[in-house]
């Protein structure tokens, strides 16, 4: 019986490693492959600058196009937001031969694979790609699967023959998952294009979309996303929540087809219980009201986004799509307050906790214990990553270390604390 219960500690070990460390992207910017170039990041960089310029120029017009007029850090909020657009306005971007590229001539589309590896090699050799790239394909049913292959190869094939390798974080988004076979085969493909292209051995990785009922439940009434995790034998680095085609597919009417809809908030806990600790980066989706027109269109459209980014982040997703450069201002308007808002009471808790060396500590009407003590570290690893808050403020109001926040795990702080 002891060995039989040490075997099944080992393996849920093996299947649930924790979170993966390292830097998380807070959003993903699709844009369809017809428009891709070299320096598109750096073009909707420029577009979202020239918004906020417009419409949000100072503290008090960003806080009331986001309704956070009375926000304590307001004006913090407004200097951070703009100097990440000038610095690194796209994080993540994903050149799109799917919804964003539709359905073309196959001449075509083989033509556009070509030279978007093509832009990708050049972008690497000037510097100008996101810190995290990638594709989106098509999905891989019976209907498109011939296509979205070739396309999958077209791109790579061109990509590292022209600069030798691929960029830092390349992905590859297969959408529309609804049976395993169709991660089986995504690892097939891209292991025999490493083989082709005398590339490393798992260095093609790739994200599942979760838009289709099927994945969240599958025949058996169980989800299919742990079973996706196992099969990608560590290729699968994410899971991004499609909000439209899952409200879609459960016959949802298009005036209701929302971020905030509850079948989407059902789906994402779904996501959240089922690939707890493997290692999976979550990524909500995308509010399709874009910012553009007017000053009260703009505003209007820049509230529900930030809203629903808030909505997100309240409920554990950090990540998020992007339709629209504009939309970025109130990705990380929303990020900020989220963040700037809670630090003190955050950094006071965890100073305390740490203080006390991991014994459950009462401050002010909280109670902690030390299963909220990495929670409390998580939210400032997550608020530096983000922007929000620097590593000098996360120190002071902690009272840790850099290497306490370097390690990432409160275990780690408390042994050397003596906790």
């Amino acid at each position: 019986m002891d060995d039989a219960l040490r075997k099944a500690n080992l393996e849920f070990a093996r299947r649930h490693p924790g979170d993966p460390l390292g830097r998380q992207p807070v959003h993903t910017v699709y844009g369809g492959a017809q428009l891709f170039s070299s320096d598109t990041t750096r073009k909707i960089g420029a577009v979202a600058r020239s918004a906020m310029e417009k419409f949000a120029a100072t503290p008090a017009e960003l806080g009331q196009a986001c309704g956070i007029a009375e926000h304590a850090s307001l004006a913090l909020i407004h200097a951070r937001v703009k100097e990440k657009l000038e610095r690194e306005a796209v994080e993540d971007f994903r050149v799109d031969f799917e919804d964003g590229y539709g359905n073309r001539p196959d001449a075509e589309e083989d033509a556009q694979s070509v030279v978007v590896g093509e832009a990708l090699a050049k972008g690497m050799a000037d510097g100008t790609l996101s810190p995290f790239i990638g594709i989106r394909i098509k999905t891989f049913n019976e209907e498109l699967r011939a296509r979205a292959t070739r396309t999958l190869e077209l791109v790579i094939t061109t990509l590292v023959k022209k600069a030798g390798a691929l960029p830092d974080r390349f992905v590859v988004t297969i959408p529309k998952v609804t049976i395993a076979e169709q991660v089986s085969y995504t690892v097939e493909q891209l292991a025999r294009l490493e083989g082709k292209l005398g590339l490393a051995e798992g260095s093609l990785k790739f994200e599942v979309m979760v838009e289709t009922p099927s994945i969240i439940l599958d025949d058996s009434g169980r989800s299919l996303l742990p079973r996706l995790v196992e099969i990608a034998e560590g290729r699968m680095t994410a899971a991004h929540f499609g909000t439209y085609d899952f409200t879609a597919s459960l016959n949802i009417t298009a005036a209701h087809q929302r971020m905030r809809h509850p079948a989407n908030d059902f789906a994402k806990h779904v996501m959240q219980l089922s690939l707890a600790a493997t290692g999976v980066w979550l990524s909500d989706g995308s509010t399709a009201v874009l910012p553009v027109g007017d000053r009260a269109s703009v505003h209007e459209a820049w509230k529900m986004h930030f809203d629903d980014v808030r909505h997100s982040l309240v409920g554990g997703f950090y990540q998020g799509w992007d339709l629209h450069p504009a939309q970025l201002v109130t990705r990380y308007a929303a990020l900020y307050s989220f963040f700037l808002e809670g630090i003190d009471a955050a950094g006071q808790r965890l100073k305390n906790f740490v203080d006390k060396a991991a014994q459950a500590t009462l401050v002010g009407n909280v109670f902690d214990d030390a299963a909220t003590g990495q929670g409390l570290l998580n939210f400032f690893l997550r608020g530096i990553n983000s922007g929000a808050v620097t590593e000098a403020e996360a120190l002071a109001l902690t009272g840790l270390t850099p290497g306490d926040f370097a390690g990432r795990s409160f275990l780690k702080i408390m042994k050397r604390t003596g906790g």
